[in-house]
């Protein structure tokens, strides 16, 4: 029987916590010690946002796979939510409330993924992302300068950026709104991301066409989609070294000048939090959040 766990009066049965995970030796137990560091930080970018789960078990190189639904065995105490799937139907999904929940999940070994909308305003974003995705043989330094131009683009519009790896090649710029209906958000990521297209010729492209990538960044904006999902802040992901969605300062971004400037792993997150506080923490000041241009 895998020991008990109490965590804040939950009865938890963490398991395998010797296991192997990354081929770097790092294991399970590593792993969830990191969540539950994370978690001051990590909870309020899952509060109130029904999770998707990519859960990779056997470690990134035993394949992953992707869940939406409540897993079987959840623990009556786990918050879970009725949500849309399509304009014609509905499903359940998990909100991770407390850090009771976030080590019962964390114990799946999973990446977690949320939606630009909370469960409580389904298809109401409260933030615009920018998903800046390099195609090799351009990195990470490339998505900077892309990153760089749509700041001030943004900046222009009366909305501030806020950058965070993706924990994988790229860049993710997320950006606090008032609530507004996803559609719109989406037609005016669509029409930035054309944009820079246009004023970065050679640098960026936005169209989803994969034989127009080499060299350049995609400038993925369909993740404002409400049937979309982002790489939490945060979470670590299932790649071959237990890396993380990390946010970065605005001066990391302009200083890189090497793709491994900006690769964090979940031995980086304490220091980190000691120099820079949680980078993200403005996404959840109602007096942050701005309007689209044109909007009440």
């Amino acid at each position: 029987m895998p020991p008990i766990t109490i965590v804040e009066g939950r009865k938890l049965s963490l398991s395998n916590l010797d296991k192997v995970l990354y081929p770097d030796g790092t294991t399970k137990g590593e792993l969830l010690h990191y969540y539950a560091s994370a978690a001051p930080v990590l909870l309020p970018q899952l509060a109130g946002r029904p999770v998707s789960f990519l859960r990779y078990p056997d470690g990134p190189e035993g394949g992953a796979f992707f869940a939406k639904n409540v897993p079987p065995g959840t623990p009556e105490w786990v918050t879970t939510a009725e949500v849309p799937r399509s304009s014609r139907t509905t499903a359940r999904q998990v909100l991770v409330e407390d850090l009771p929940s976030l080590m019962w999940a964390a114990n799946l070994v999973t990446e977690f993924h949320t939606p630009q909308w909370r469960a409580d305003a389904p298809e109401q974003a409260d933030r615009l992302v920018f998903d800046l995705d390099p195609g090799p043989p351009a990195d990470v330094v490339l998505c900077c300068t892309v990153a760089g131009w749509l700041r001030e683009r943004l900046a222009a519009d009366g909305l501030a950026a806020c950058p965070k790896t993706s924990g994988s090649k790229g860049l993710h710029l997320l950006v606090p709104l008032r609530p507004t209906p996803s559609t719109e958000v989406t037609d005016y990521a669509k029409e930035l991301a054309a944009e820079a297209e246009r004023e970065l010729p050679g640098l960026a492209v936005h169209r989803m066409d994969r034989a127009l990538r080499p060299g350049k960044v995609f400038i993925d904006h369909s993740q404002n989609n409400a049937a979309k999902t982002t790489a939490t802040p945060y979470t670590a992901r299932a790649r071959p070294a237990p890396t993380v969605s990390m946010p970065v300062t605005w001066e990391e971004v302009e200083g890189c000048e090497e793709a491994s400037e900006l690769a964090f792993d979940i031995h980086d997150l304490p220091g980190r939090l000691e120099r820079h506080g949680d980078l993200l923490a403005v996404l959840d000041d109602p007096d942050a959040a701005r309007s689209l241009p044109g909007a009440g």
